[in-house]
C-alpha cells in the first residue's frame, strides 16, 4: 500500500474524529451533559483489508477509550460502536457488481442511529464508558429493530 494510504487514512479515519470530538466535547463540558460515539470496526481487533485501515480502526478504538478516561468526570461517557455491513450508497451500488456481499444481514444508517439513540437515553450509560460496543448487540440489549424489522446478528464470535 503507498504511503499515501496511511496519511489519508489517519486524516480521515482518525483526525476527523478527534477534531470533531474536540469540538463538540467543550460544549459538552460545559453543559455536564452528552455522548460521544465513534464508529469503528471489527478492523481495530482482527485483521481486515490491510495494516493501514487497522491500526487506524485500533488507534479509533484507543482514541475513544482514553476520551472515555478524561471525559468521565463530567459526565461524558464515550465509545465505538461496531456496526455489520452498512448498507450506504457505495454498499448498495458496490452489490450490484459483487454477489460476495450479502446484504441479508445488513444493517441500515438508520438502525446504527437507533442503537446511538438509544444509548444516548440510557441514564446509566456512564457506567459503561470506554467500551467497544456492537450495534447488533445493543439492538438486542435495547429491543431495537432495523426498518425492515429485523435485528442483524453480531459478528463478535466470528471477528473478536
Amino acid at each position: 500500500m503507498p504511503i499515501s494510504l496511511w496519511d489519508d487514512s489517519m486524516d480521515v479515519g482518525l483526525r476527523s474524529h478527534y477534531v470533531a470530538s474536540w469540538y463538540a466535547a467543550q460544549s459538552m463540558v460545559n453543559q455536564r451533559n452528552g455522548l460521544i460515539v465513534n464508529i469503528s470496526f471489527y478492523a481495530g481487533r482482527h485483521y481486515m483489508n490491510n495494516v493501514t485501515y487497522g491500526v487506524c480502526k485500533a488507534a479509533l478504538d484507543r482514541l475513544s477509550k482514553d476520551m472515555a478516561y478524561e471525559l468521565k468526570e463530567y459526565g461524558i461517557p464515550v465509545f465505538s460502536l461496531y456496526p455489520g455491513l452498512v448498507r450506504t450508497e457505495a454498499i448498495l451500488e458496490a452489490a450490484k457488481y459483487d454477489p460476495s456481499l450479502n446484504l441479508d444481514d445488513s444493517e441500515s444508517p438508520q438502525f446504527i442511529g437507533r442503537c446511538i439513540a438509544a444509548l444516548a437515553n440510557d441514564k446509566k450509560n456512564i457506567n459503561r464508558t470506554g467500551e467497544i460496543l456492537i450495534s447488533a448487540e445493543i439492538a438486542r440489549e435495547y429491543n431495537i429493530r432495523d426498518i425492515d424489522d429485523r435485528i442483524p446478528r453480531s459478528h463478535k464470535d466470528e471477528l473478536w
